[in-house]
């Protein structure tokens, strides 16, 4: 194995065993700090090591050992005065297992931890996808558009909180779970969007780790809130942008819109369990909150055989229906799709432009922008939204597709 296999090796592991040499580390010593540090120690090691020594035969086992070790020698060295029986305990790891209670998954029991009630939403959100997801302080501050020092700034005072106010790292109740799921659902469908269309420039356009485990996580939380119509939502809606994976990128490496893909490479067994949890949602008569209003016009999308049988009108009037829940200024520019599909491209933008000042920074914004312009014969404008959204757009298969569009204006 040459060095580039080796790196690659990396990459891959890390993105599949942050999040549990994490939560490991974090249930055996109670710190998230130290664990995330050993972590990242340990990960800095194997980029010395394996390219002298070779990839281990498990590499996820030796990341946790070495980081055990790491976090280890450095509580030896903060608590030198510590006596000699608690160390012993501490090598060896004899302490009893904390009772499971609710949860039976370390990754799923850490993402309930660090979204604790005593943290605002936002901090829980970032600092779960950070110690859980993997992700990167640059890929989460995409997430938020946000700057990158800002969203450091924020992580590093959830984990300042945490160690202050002693927020213990015990597992939730079945009591604690309500409290607790809108922010573990804000984590999940996020780490599932990086999955689905990595912002990284230096990352695979689409990560299959991520969304598989995203999917995982969230069907361990519909067994434990089965009754949770949100939570049905939400994997009902992870299913069916999943189920469309295969089609997303084309063999050139390019992204693939939804207008353009093979509908026959869809994943029918997961639409079909997709549209089966959105139509279980609709006869419960429950009135749906966010991810179901998601998932029921993502099943608008996979029932059509061709786009030109979508039913834009269904679409809109789900939109219509979610900007009331969540009137976000993403939202706002998906739903304009849909009315440029039935009232026409200068009406959408009409709508598009306003939305300049709140997502003036995001790549999708002027994504849209510049294929509505495109439609009205505005060359130019449409060159120059390209060129936009190229720059700010961290996704290799997006920028592709973007750069080729742009080159195709005359």
């Amino acid at each position: 194995m040459n060095d580039v296999d080796v790196r690659e090796a990396i990459t891959r592991v890390h993105h599949e065993e942050w999040a549990r040499v994490v939560a490991a580390l974090t249930r055996r010593f109670g710190d998230l700090g130290i664990a995330e540090e050993a972590a990242a120690e340990a990960f800095a090691t194997a980029v010395e090591r394996w390219p002298v020594d070779g990839v281990p035969p498990n590499p996820g086992g030796w990341l946790t050992t070495t980081a055990s070790r790491k976090a280890i020698d450095r509580i030896r060295r903060e608590n030198k005065r510590d006596d000699k029986h608690k160390e012993a305990q501490m090598v060896y790891d004899n302490v009893p297992p904390e009772p499971i209670g609710a949860i039976d998954d370390d990754r799923l029991r850490l993402i309930f931890i660090c979204c604790h009630p005593a943290l605002a939403m936002q901090t829980r959100v970032a600092l779960t996808l950070r110690m859980v997801g993997g992700l990167t302080v640059p890929e989460i501050a995409r997430a938020y558009l946000v700057a990158e020092t800002a969203m450091e700034r924020r992580i590093t005072r959830a984990k300042a909180k945490i160690k202050a106010a002693r927020i213990p790292y015990r597992m939730p109740s079945a009591e604690d779970l309500p409290a607790r799921v809108s922010g573990v659902l804000a984590v999940l469908f996020l780490v599932f969007n990086e999955g689905y269309l990595a912002t990284g420039p230096g990352t695979d356009p689409l990560r299959h780790d991520l969304t598989t485990e995203a999917i995982r996580l969230t069907r361990l939380i519909r067994t434990l809130m089965p009754g949770d119509g949100e939570v049905a939502g939400l994997l009902a809606l992870m299913l069916l942008i999943e189920a469309r994976r295969p089609a997303r990128v084309s063999a050139g490496g390019e992204l693939v819109p939804l207008t353009e893909q093979d509908r026959g490479a869809w994943d029918a067994t997961l639409i079909a369990e997709g549209h089966r949890l959105v139509r279980e949602r609709l006869a419960a008569g429950v009135a749906p909150g966010r991810y179901q209003i998601l998932a029921a016009i993502n099943a608008v999308h996979t029932s059509a055989r061709d786009i030109r049988d979508t039913d834009w009108s269904q679409v809109l009037a789900l939109y219509d229906q979610l900007v009331r829940l969540d009137p976000s200024p993403i939202i706002a520019l998906n739903r304009a799709i849909a009315v440029a599909e039935i009232d026409g491209p200068d009406v959408a933008l009409a709508t598009v432009d306003r939305l300049a000042e709140a997502l003036t920074g995001y790549h999708a914004y002027h994504a849209t922008r510049a294929e509505l312009l495109r439609r009205l014969h505005r060359g130019p404008e449409a060159r120059a939204a390209y060129d936009k959204a190229i720059e700010l757009a961290g996704n290799t298969a997006e920028t592709a597709y973007l750069t080729r569009r742009r080159d195709q204006l005359r």
